[in-house]
C-alpha cells in the first residue's frame, strides 16, 4: 500500500474527516486529499504525527514512535509551567499547540495541557483571553474520545467548568451526560448549573439529597473503621471512632436515637452492664427520633422522603423491645432489674 492509501484507510478507521485531520496537523484539507490521492506525499516534519494520529506502525507509514512514557508526558507538562512563567500565555499557548500537533493522538497530554491552559487562561489573565477557548476546548473535547473512562470523566468537567465560569450555563449542563448518575459530583454540579439559572427550589433538593447520601457513606465508613479496630483489640481507636460516629448523627441532624447508637457496640463489646442499660434505656425513650428527626431537619426542608406504608400503626418502641428480647448479645443483661423495668415497662 502506497503512503497516501495508508493514510486514508487509517484516518476512516478513526472516523477522521479530511477537514479534522488537515486542522489536528495544522495543515489544509486539500493537502490531506493530495496525500491520499498520492499526487504528493506529506513534509517529512509531518510524518510522525501523522502516524501519531492514526495509530499505525512502523511499517506501515515509514517513521513512527511509540506514544509518549507517562514521565515525559510529565516533562512536557512542567515545561508549559515553566514557559508560562518566563514567556507568558501567549507563548507558551504557541508552544504548547506546536507540541499537540506533533503528538495528536495522545488523549493524556490532550487533558493535562487542556486543563492546565485553560486554568492559567484564568490566573495570567493573557489579553483578549477568548481567543484561545476555542483551541482549548477543541483540545479538551478531543480528550472526550479516549476510549479511557478516567479521561473522558476529567476532560467533561474540565469543559463543564471552563463554560460554566463564562456564564454558559446551557452548554456547561450538555457536559454532564459524560457522568454516571450514580457519581455524586454530577448531582452537585446540576445544583450548581439550577443555582444559577433561577432554578432554586431544585437546586435546594438536590444539595439536601447530596448531605443526605454522604451521612450515609460517611457513616458506614466509620463503622467500617470501627470493625477494623475491634480486629486489632484497639480499644482507645474503637472510643475515637464512637464519638465520630455520635458527632456525625449530631451534625447531619440525624435524631438523638442515631447519635446514641454507636455507643452500644462498643459498651456490649465491654461487657459494661451499666453502660449498656443507659444506652438502651435513652434508645427507647428516643425511638421515635430514628424516623421523624432528619424528616423535619430544616436541613433536608425540600426533600420528600417516601412514607413507609401503615406507619402511623407501627409502635416503634414495642418493636425495638421484641428486638432487644430476641437479641442473644443482651444476655448478660436479663437477670437484671433495670432490664426487666426497661423491656416490661
Amino acid at each position: 500500500m502506497q503512503t497516501g492509501e495508508v493514510i486514508r484507510k487509517y484516518r476512516k478507521q478513526r472516523n477522521l474527516t479530511q477537514e479534522e485531520m488537515a486542522q489536528r496537523l495544522g495543515v489544509t484539507a486539500p493537502a490531506v486529499n493530495k496525500w491520499e490521492n498520492g499526487n504528493s506525499l506529506p513534509d517529512i516534519t509531518l510524518l510522525a504525527p501523522i502516524a501519531r494520529l492514526l495509530r499505525v506502525s512502523l511499517d506501515e507509514l515509514l517513521s513512527y514512535r511509540e506514544e509518549l512514557t507517562e514521565k515525559e508526558r510529565q516533562d512536557l507538562i512542567r515545561e508549559l509551567g515553566d514557559r508560562m512563567k518566563a514567556e507568558g500565555y501567549p507563548k507558551a499557548f504557541g508552544w504548547a499547540e506546536e507540541i499537540l500537533r506533533q503528538y495528536p493522538g495522545d488523549e493524556e497530554l490532550l487533558l493535562y495541557m487542556g486543563v492546565m491552559l485553560n486554568a492559567y487562561r484564568i490566573t495570567e489573565k493573557p489579553e483578549n483571553p477568548q481567543q484561545y477557548d476555542e483551541a482549548v476546548c477543541g483540545f479538551l473535547s478531543r480528550a472526550l474520545e479516549s476510549p479511557r473512562e478516567e479521561i473522558r470523566l476529567q476532560a467533561s468537567t474540565s469543559l463543564f467548568q471552563l463554560h460554566f465560569q463564562k456564564g454558559q450555563y446551557e452548554q456547561a449542563e450538555k457536559y454532564l451526560d459524560y457522568l454516571s448518575v450514580q457519581n455524586p459530583e454530577r448531582k452537585r454540579l446540576q445544583a450548581s448549573i439550577c443555582e444559577k439559572t433561577g432554578r432554586t427550589e431544585e437546586a435546594w433538593r438536590l444539595y439536601e439529597e447530596l448531605l443526605y447520601s454522604y451521612y450515609t457513606m460517611v457513616s458506614l465508613v466509620l463503622h467500617n473503621l470501627f470493625n477494623l479496630a475491634q480486629s486489632e483489640h484497639d480499644r482507645p481507636k474503637l472510643h475515637y471512632l464512637q464519638e465520630k460516629q455520635a458527632d456525625t448523627a449530631r451534625l447531619f441532624d440525624m435524631g438523638e436515637y442515631s447519635v446514641k447508637a454507636p455507643a452500644l457496640e462498643l459498651a456490649m463489646l465491654e461487657q459494661d452492664a451499666d453502660a449498656c442499660l443507659d444506652i438502651l434505656e435513652q434508645l427507647v425513650e428516643n425511638v421515635d427520633s430514628m424516623d421523624g428527626s432528619f424528616r423535619s431537619s430544616p436541613l433536608y426542608a425540600h426533600m420528600k422522603f417516601k412514607e413507609v406504608p401503615g406507619k402511623e400503626k407501627l409502635d416503634f418502641r414495642e418493636l425495638l423491645k421484641k428486638s432487644l428480647r430476641e437479641d442473644a448479645s443482651l444476655d448478660f443483661l436479663k437477670d437484671t432489674q433495670r432490664w426487666k423495668k426497661l423491656i416490661e415497662g
